[in-house]
């Protein structure tokens, strides 16, 4: 790549500017796949797997790790939504009437972070792109507080509450942000942060209650992402087709993961409607080429995929949590194809 670093090269392809190649980043591997990767590379760590596999990105959001919020009884964030079981079952707020009920709720305190480990490792990240921030999945969160059958009942019942826990955790979200960025400042390149909007077959709410409960909030995390002076990257799992416009029009740079899949949400659709409006990351099929293909089936899909989306694009899985189900050899084929 000449001159180019890897943080400079992710960065020139979120900004749609000239690039040498696309990019990598392996994803967010689930926990039962890296003694898998590492079998079969022969590495150790983490990073020397990245490393090996020419990995241009690190993802080191506080949220990921466990030091960050330490309250003195151990809670997790938002208490409830690690405890639950399913995304149906009935949370706090299941039966909740009245917004000031909201108040009384126990919740988490921003005097319970700390941000050291995620501030060390951000400096530890060498020639990568950093991207960080909260992770912010403030649309899941909200649905746990109530239960998703409930959080979807009282869009229409009773919105004022639906509004008054979306509130909380949002302002709970965006001035933990705040705190971090301000001490981060820099040392990140882009905030990433995600909420699944979609199924496989389309959004989970309609547009109109998408507007009405999701955007004006979504919009608060992007406008402060570009303020801190970041490149913004959304996750979003399933189809989302239908509001990737809005996305775009409040300040979207990037869009992760692209599930292949998932309707209208492959290659060729995302390039004829959207290419050069952002860019891309992921689009590497994981429900049946990586898990299911040889390494010439990924070889090529990556090169399909590349030939379509690129050059804006960071050759990715169509989900980061790479599960035991890939075959090494497969994840060395796509960071093979990846790199030509």
């Amino acid at each position: 790549m000449g001159d180019w670093s890897r943080r400079e090269l992710i960065r020139a392809i979120i900004d749609r500017r000239p690039a040498p190649r696309c990019g990598f980043w392996l994803g967010y591997p689930h926990a039962d796949t890296w003694p898998i990767l590492h079998r079969y590379f022969g590495t150790k760590s983490e990073e020397e797997l990245r490393q090996k596999l020419g990995d241009d990105l690190r993802w080191l959001s506080p949220q990921l790790m466990d030091s960050t919020y330490r309250p003195p009884d151990g809670r997790k964030l938002f208490g409830w939504t690690a405890a639950k079981l399913s995304h149906g079952q009935a949370g706090p707020f299941a039966d909740c009437v009245d917004p000031a009920e909201v108040e009384a709720f126990d919740w988490p305190s921003l005097a319970d972070l700390d941000f050291s480990e995620s501030l060390s490792r951000l400096r530890e990240a060498g020639d990568t792109y950093r991207a960080s921030g909260f992770w912010c999945a403030f649309y899941h969160d909200v649905m746990d507080l109530f239960g998703m059958e409930h959080y979807m009942l009282k869009m229409y019942s009773h919105p004022e509450v639906v509004d008054a826990v979306t509130g909380r955790v949002c302002r709970f979200y965006l001035e933990a942000n705040e705190k971090f960025f301000a001490t981060a400042g820099n040392l990140v390149d882009g905030f990433f942060f995600g909420n699944d909007f979609g199924t496989q077959l389309d959004l989970m709410l309609s547009p109109g209650l998408f507007d009405r409960f999701v955007m004006p909030w979504f919009r608060r995390f992007t406008e402060q992402g570009h303020r801190h002076g970041y490149q913004v990257l959304l996750h979003s799992c399933g189809s989302i087709h239908r509001v990737i416009g809005r996305l775009i029009e409040a300040g979207v740079n990037c869009l992760h993961p692209l599930q292949a899949k998932a309707r209208n949400m492959d290659a060729e659709t995302l390039a004829r409607d959207f290419k050069g409006k952002l860019a891309f990351m992921g689009g590497v099929d994981t429900q049946r080429v990586l898990n299911h293909g040889t390494p010439e089936d990924v070889k090529a899909e990556v090169r399909r995929v590349k030939s379509t989306l690129g050059p804006d694009l960071i050759v990715s899985p169509s989900h980061e949590a790479v599960l035991p189900d890939v075959p090494p050899r497969n994840v060395a084929a796509m960071a093979e194809a990846a790199a030509e």
